[in-house]
Formats: C-alpha cells, structure tokens, sequence
C-alpha cells in the first residue's frame, strides 16, 4: 500500500562563503552550476526541481485521502478467487473504500492486481487502513491475509466565532481562522451558509473603480498560525421579520464552509457544524428606532420613528407616556392611548422631540404601561444624536 501524494518542490542548503575565504567563489560557482537551484536565488533554500515523498506524510480534516494498492502473486503457481477488500476503521464507523466487490477470476505469477481507493477524511483522530486479501491455491485450500496501515488525520484550522447582536435584528458574526499546520494555504473560498431564516451579506469585500476585490488582496495566502478575520451580517428575511416571536427565540444562524488548498494544489474542505448564538432578550416589549437624524439643530424640532413589538404571549393595552430631561425636549401629548396590541404584533410611533443643549446628546423619557396588568416599561438612552448650531450647521 503506498499513499498518493503530489511531489513537494526540492529544497538544497547553500553552502558559501566571501570571496576573501580561501575557497574563494568556489562555492557560488557551484551553486550557479547546480541545475537544481533557483537562478538569480541560488542562495534560497528552494529549488526548481519536484521530489516525490519520502514518508507519509500528514493527513489533514478535509482534505481527500488516496492510496494506491497493489496484489502481486510472488509465487509460482496461479491462484483463483483473488478477492481484495480496503476498509477504513475510524473511531466511529468502519467505511469500505473498495472500488469492486467482484472476486478476480485468477492472478497469474509475478501480476498484480492494483486499486486507487479515495475518501474524503472527515473524522479527526486515529485512522486504520485494513486490507483484507482472499484466495483459492491450485490444491483448492482457501487462504486470507491481512495488514493493517494506521496513521492520524490531524486539524488544520482553528475556528472561533463571535457574535454581535444589533439594536435591529441585524446579527453581525465574525469568523477567526487560523492555519495550524506547518504549510502556507491559499484561501479558496470562505463563505457563511445561514438558516432558512436569515439573508447573508459579506463583508470581506471592497469595491474600487467598480470591480470588487477581497480586503485580504488578490492572493489570500494564510501563513502558518496566522488568523484571518471574516466578517458576515445576517438580516431575517421579511416573512419572519414581522413575526417577533420566531426571531426572539433563533439561536441556529448557519454554517461556515471553508476551502482552501496547499503546496501544489491538495484541496482541502471543511463545514462547520450550525453555528449557534445565545438570543438577545427584549424582555414583554421590544421598542427599536427606525429612523432618526445623525445632526439636528439647536432648539429646532425634529422626527423620529419608533416601533413597538409585544414580544409576550398575551394582548396588550398600552399608554405612552414621555418625560423631558434636562436636554431633550417631547413635543407633542404625553399619556396618549396606543390601542391593544396582540403578541407578535407591531405599531410605528412618529415622534417629535428638540434638543436645548448642544452636543452629542441621549434620547431617554419613553414610558409604555400596560394598562391590563399596570406595568410599567421604561425606555432610556435609546439612541444618540449630535446636536449643532444651527449657524454651524448652515455653513
């Protein structure tokens, strides 16, 4: 049984010394006249010529694992019935990789019977190549034999994951990526599969001059332990966006699938389990902001909007009520009726407020009570807007 494996580039020590030494340029002449160094480079330890493995090798997850095997009858006589059978014994599960399951009529003396078997590793850990062999010798007595080939299928990546949930129900993931081997990788593809709720947007691009390009450049190299960022923002879909009580409770975002390849083109790829988040509390009722200004002027009125979610499970009779603070100003009657609200339902507000002090000030003084149990929620610091003079402003 051999491993298949592509050939690595030839790598010499350079051996030289200065021209004052006593071998003089001896050496550097015979770097320049090795056909196996780099021209112009020859000082480099990388050489132009490919060399086949000498050993194994690593086996990493994700990456396609093919053998070569080969039968050879070293005896004399034909033998019959020739059955040959490659399994592979992982920690979980026995696969058969045999590509026939049909005995060979006979094998003659000094043949072989050969097989290239292929499996995609998808278990870290201890692996066993079994190769069971079958046959029937001239006198009719039935013999089998076996070998065991044992090797480690090692992680490539590391990968971490952050979520930031936003005041809308915009959820922002940040994948950490990092080459644990001991070979650079050229990043193919990284990409977020989300659940049947969420939209995707990639972050990882830049548009210039109207082409886009990765923020990574145009060769997405990943020396070894080095970590790479990649940003994600998952929108729901607006037939559940409506619905406040399915996207309270997701936890399930997607998948990240991950592919990418090493030395002369081993391609390798890796899906992550779903990838779960711990969802944000809006506690009985959700109150967000759909629109506000970033600058308003001093003591001038302006709009905002906000929306109001019931997020419980029961009807809601609700009362606005708003208080002025020291800068900022309600324009408008406080103590109005909102109506009833049904759970998972929705209403806009459009409000008006003015600022007295300028700055970057807080908007704070929302009260919601609900009249059928009289609770009280309390919304403060809801957002922030930069308030200038209207001089300023102007000019």
């Amino acid at each position: 049984v051999m491993r298949l494996t592509k050939p690595t580039l030839f790598t010499n020590i350079p051996v030289t010394c200065e021209e004052r030494d006593l071998p003089g340029n001896l050496f550097n002449q015979l770097m320049k006249d090795d056909p196996s160094t780099v021209k112009g480079a020859e000082t480099l330890m990388l050489g132009e010529m490919l060399t086949l493995p000498q050993n194994f090798g690593n086996i990493f997850l994700g990456e396609t694992f093919s053998s070569y095997i080969s039968v050879h009858n070293d005896s004399t006589q034909v033998v019959k019935d020739i059955l040959v059978k490659a399994d592979l014994q992982t920690s979980s599960q026995r696969l058969n990789l045999s590509a026939s399951s049909a005995a060979v009529a006979e094998l003659k003396p000094d043949c072989c019977i050969d097989d290239v078997i292929h499996h995609e590793v998808k278990e870290i850990g201890t692996h066993i190549l079994v190769c069971a062999v079958s046959y029937t010798t001239q006198t009719g007595e039935k013999m089998y034999f076996r070998k065991f080939f044992k090797f480690q299928v090692l992680k490539p990546l590391d990968v971490k994951t952050k979520f930031y949930n936003a005041e809308t129900d915009e959820v922002f993931l940040e994948a950490q990526i990092q080459n644990i081997t001991t070979s650079p990788m050229f990043m193919e593809k990284v990409s977020l599969e989300p659940s049947i709720l969420y939209s995707v947007a990639e972050l990882n691009m830049i548009d210039t001059t109207g082409k886009s390009e990765s923020t990574f450049g145009s060769r997405t190299y990943l020396q070894p332990m080095d970590t790479r960022q990649y940003l994600y923002c998952l929108k729901p879909k607006q037939e559940f966006a409506e619905k406040a009580g399915v996207i309270k409770g997701v936890t399930v975002i997607g998948k990240l699938d991950i592919v990418w390849k090493t030395n002369l083109g081993e391609r390798g790829r890796l899906q992550t389990s779903q990838l779960q988040r711990m969802a944000p509390g809006y506690g009985d009722v959700r109150l967000s902001l759909e629109t506000i200004p970033d600058t308003v002027n001093l003591e001038e009125p302006f709009d905002i909007t906000c929306k109001i979610t019931n997020c419980s499970e029961r009807t809601m009779d609700l009362v606005l009520e708003m208080c002025n603070s020291n800068s900022i100003h309600w324009c408008g009657v406080s103590g109005r009726q909102l109506g009833k609200l049904h759970p998972s339902s929705s209403l806009h507000l459009a409000l008006t407020l003015l600022s007295s002090v300028q700055g970057l000030q807080s908007v704070s003084g929302l009260r919601l009570t609900d009249t059928f149990l009289k609770r009280t929620y309390e919304y403060d610091d809801i957002a922030q807007v930069c308030v200038v003079s209207s001089e300023v402003k102007q000019s």
